[in-house]
């Protein structure tokens, strides 16, 4: 880890309001894996965020915003953040996400081949479509026309537009953790 984590109490009074949120949002959402080191430091994304906390708070309003948004289902929002998180080979966000995934009906099998950079053949319809576009995406370049055109038609234009927010929200994910090489625990 290429930051240092900081325990609860040597938090920076800059840095206490972003830690409080990040807390309450990790403790809410997230207590199915390892979000938090004994003394209160956060691990994670969230401990990268909070070095720069007016960036971090950004992000933060960012993800809450994204999170909210109408259209994809939580299992197929599994698929595309694990999708996202293969292509970067982000640890702990595969770590974290394999875990949430599995609350979410996908099973060990598409967890496993969705973590690799694969493309479940058993994904229903709407999960099997948004990875599909998903990985277009991460390709680079113009998504194909015909693609957008099926997910459109497919998955409606708030669920094509939740999807590429999750892809873009996981992308900054994904960098973060992989610049300052945070672990999968």
């Amino acid at each position: 880890m290429r930051v240092p984590l900081v325990p609860k109490t040597e938090i920076r009074p800059e840095q206490q309001a972003l830690s409080d949120a990040f807390s309450k949002r990790v403790s809410q959402h997230y207590s199915i894996f390892k979000t938090t080191r004994d003394d209160g430091a956060l691990l994670g994304p969230w401990a990268v965020w909070l070095q720069v906390p007016k960036t971090g708070e950004a992000i933060r309003q960012l993800i809450e915003t994204i999170e909210v948004m109408p259209g994809l289902k939580t299992s197929t929002v599994q698929a595309i953040i694990l999708a996202t998180g293969a292509r970067f080979n982000a640890a702990y966000e595969l770590y974290a996400h394999s875990s949430v995934a599995a609350t979410t009906g996908l099973s060990d099998s598409q967890i496993a081949t969705l973590s690799v950079g694969g493309s479940p053949t058993d994904l229903d319809e709407e999960a099997k479509l948004a990875v599909e576009v998903t990985h277009g995406l991460l390709r680079g370049g113009v998504l194909p026309g015909p693609l957008f055109k099926r997910a459109i038609n497919v998955l409606g234009q708030d669920g094509f537009d939740h999807l590429i927010y999750i892809v873009s929200q996981y992308c900054l994910v994904s960098i973060s953790l992989n610049a300052y090489d945070v672990p999968a625990e």
